[in-house]
């Protein structure tokens, strides 16, 4: 009870508590309108997560020299500022389209939504979207993809599936990148893919150079036989 002196009516008390909606509860929605998206027209959506510099971009255009005529697919990008990434696609033959976050650190589902609906339709389509720079936000936020896809490159170290282990964990596959830079680093594969199943034993790695295109066609072959997650 409150004390006599302190002239707060227990009523009062009572009108002053407030509940909060979850702020994530607006994301889910628009990602299970995406799941649904998806399941009408038969699409797959992936992921690809990693850090500023790792490759992600150089791989989805090695991906478009080794994915000819094999599948219907697109590129959604997202970046703070900028359509470079955009152009780069498209000038690869790509379908691409941009997402500027701004200030934000990573895509939300309402707008992937969106990139999605403006797609042209094509069935069995492949859609790779290319998530801004970062290791921890977009791991947490649901998009409503199918999978997600951890992109690492051998400039940043073997230890980083320790450091930021959610987008490891969550991952359905691993991208480990820039594998020609490997002569000139002091990178230990070995100490790398046992951080990876510390973390995320059942993922599978793929060590590949996109400058090169060793290792291209058997993530390129994953990609297009791997089926949605849940299936």
């Amino acid at each position: 009870m409150l004390p006599r002196s302190s002239g707060v009516s227990a009523a009062m008390t009572i009108a002053s508590i407030r509940v909060y909606r979850d702020l994530l509860d607006g994301n889910r929605r628009w990602a299970e309108a995406t799941r649904a998206l998806l399941r009408a027209r038969g699409w797959t959506l992936v992921n690809m997560i990693g850090a500023p510099g790792s490759g992600k971009t150089a791989l989805l255009e090695a991906l478009a020299r080794a994915l000819p005529d094999r599948r219907t697919w697109a590129v959604i990008e997202g970046d703070c500022a900028t359509t470079r990434d955009a152009e780069r696609l498209r000038a690869a033959g790509l379908t691409a389209s941009q997402i500027l976050t701004g200030d934000g650190c990573h895509l939300t589902a309402a707008t992937v939504h969106q990139a999605l609906c403006d797609l042209p339709f094509a069935p069995r389509t492949l859609v790779l979207v290319e998530n801004v720079g970062n290791l921890v936000c977009p791991a947490s936020c649901d998009l409503g993809e199918d999978a997600k896809i951890a992109v690492l490159s051998v400039t940043e170290g073997e230890d980083k599936p320790l450091k930021y282990p959610i987008l490891f964990r969550v991952a359905r596959a691993v991208v480990l990148s820039k594998t020609d830079l490997l002569p000139h680093l002091r990178f230990s594969l070995d100490r790398c893919r046992a951080a990876l199943r510390q973390v995320n034993a059942a993922a599978p790695v793929f060590e590949l150079s996109a400058k090169t295109g060793a290792g291209v066609p058997a993530f390129a072959d994953w990609l297009c036989a791997a089926p949605p997650a849940g299936t």
